[in-house]
């Protein structure tokens, strides 16, 4: 919004609407919430640090542009639930400085410390419980658009990685009619008259989703004893690629802590604490079947001594529940899962987990988990719900050793 420095003089001169606010200097840290989040929840906009109410530019000094920089960053981080995506630009106007914080439209609904706030001409103002109720029903869209092929604010085509989305239309497409393609895949969609990247097209075919869609990534943690604690924590990593690279990530981070047990009889016995094949049926429906329009936690997987946790934000889908898990199927994100059903495996992953593709879709994911997690470990896998969160643990096998003993 306002990309030239002409068109942004030239709104300065005009004064503050719906769309452009300014400010001497920088406000209190809450009252900045409050702007920046009646930005997200309305049609975003622009805050100027460094001009008046009355379209003077006052300038800042150069440590104070710095400051004031990195305070704003924080204050999209902390003090606003969830996070809000912004994008900052130090200016130079009539040999003054100025900061510019573009706020884009969000797909979320924004709440800071003093409440929910939206913008109405020039100011912004606290919604009422008719508006809020409204905005979340129109934001989330749950009767009209799944989530999945919302467009996600900020976006263009060029968002997505020709390298990425070439794997989900016609080979050698024309370059004419690729912008329609992805349009019938719902990778892009139409939003007014712009071309914005959907959720799944973000996620399937952007280097790293989490710079538009805050938390869609995988973070692993690998702790020695059984509890979570900092002090015996062995490795941790966050995925962050498209989600059938996180998939691979997560997998392989499992992979290279699975401990392998081995006995001597007539020949060598080998037994892993897990399942790979469980563990890849995991990582997938955790990513296939999480709420991705919840942002405020993002997949968690954690291996400890004796079990493998693994949280997916979101309740269960439909009228799912936990005892009905192993015996019926329901999709979340039916774009999702029929993009993941298109990309192949490589032979070595795919005769692992005896797949050709990441996801088959004969709803025998979980009866995988459960069976041959319980077979490996004699125990079989819990399934529980905590605060519209699916926690999936596995028991690990007994050393074979061990067993011997």
């Amino acid at each position: 919004m306002f990309y030239s420095l002409t068109e942004l003089i030239e709104k300065i001169r005009l004064g503050e609407d719906a769309t452009i606010e300014f400010k001497r200097e920088m406000p209190h840290r809450d009252s900045m919430a409050d702007e920046i989040a009646a930005f997200a929840n309305t049609r975003g906009g622009v805050i100027l640090i460094g001009v008046d109410d009355n379209s003077e530019i006052v300038g800042l000094g150069l440590q104070q542009l710095n400051r004031v920089e990195k305070t704003v960053v924080e204050i999209c981080e902390d003090s606003i639930e969830p996070a809000v995506p912004i994008f900052t630009e130090k200016l130079r106007i009539d040999e003054k400085n100025l900061l510019k914080i573009g706020v884009p439209r969000s797909l979320f609904v924004h709440k800071t410390a003093n409440g929910y706030y939206t913008r109405q001409e020039s100011r912004k103002k606290e919604m009422s419980t008719e508006q809020l109720a409204r905005l979340f029903q129109t934001r989330s869209q749950p009767r009209i658009t799944p989530f999945e092929k919302l467009p996600v604010p900020n976006t263009r085509k060029r968002t997505l990685r020709e390298v990425l989305y070439r794997r989900f239309i016609t080979e050698n497409a024309p370059e004419d009619m690729i912008e329609d393609l992805l349009l019938k895949r719902s990778l892009l969609v139409q939003e007014g008259r712009e071309i914005r990247a959907s959720v799944a097209g973000v996620l399937m075919g952007h280097d790293t989703p989490d710079d538009f869609l805050y938390n869609s990534f995988i973070q692993a943690v690998y702790y020695r004893g059984k509890e979570k604690d900092a002090n015996y924590q062995i490795d941790a990593k966050d995925f962050r690629g498209p989600l059938d690279q996180q998939i691979i990530d997560a997998f392989k981070f499992v992979q290279k802590h699975n401990e392998v047990s081995a006995r001597k009889e007539i020949g060598r016995i080998d037994q892993p604490q897990y399942s790979m094949r469980a563990v890849f049926e995991a990582i997938v429906n955790a990513v296939v079947h999480r709420d991705y329009s919840k942002s405020g936690s993002k997949i968690r997987l954690f291996m400890f001594r004796d079990r493998l946790e693994l949280y997916s934000p979101g309740a269960l889908a439909n009228t799912l529940t936990i005892d009905k898990l192993r015996y019926s199927q329901a999709t979340r994100n039916e774009l999702l899962a029929r993009l993941l059903s298109e990309i192949a495996l490589d032979d070595r992953d795919g005769k692992q987990v005896k797949r050709r593709h990441f996801l088959e879709r004969r709803g025998e994911g979980v009866g995988i988990i459960l069976n041959e997690s319980e077979q490996l470990s004699g125990k079989t896998p819990i399934y529980e719900l905590f605060n519209e969160e699916l926690c999936l643990t596995i028991f690990a096998a007994k050393s074979l050793q061990e067993n011997n003993d």
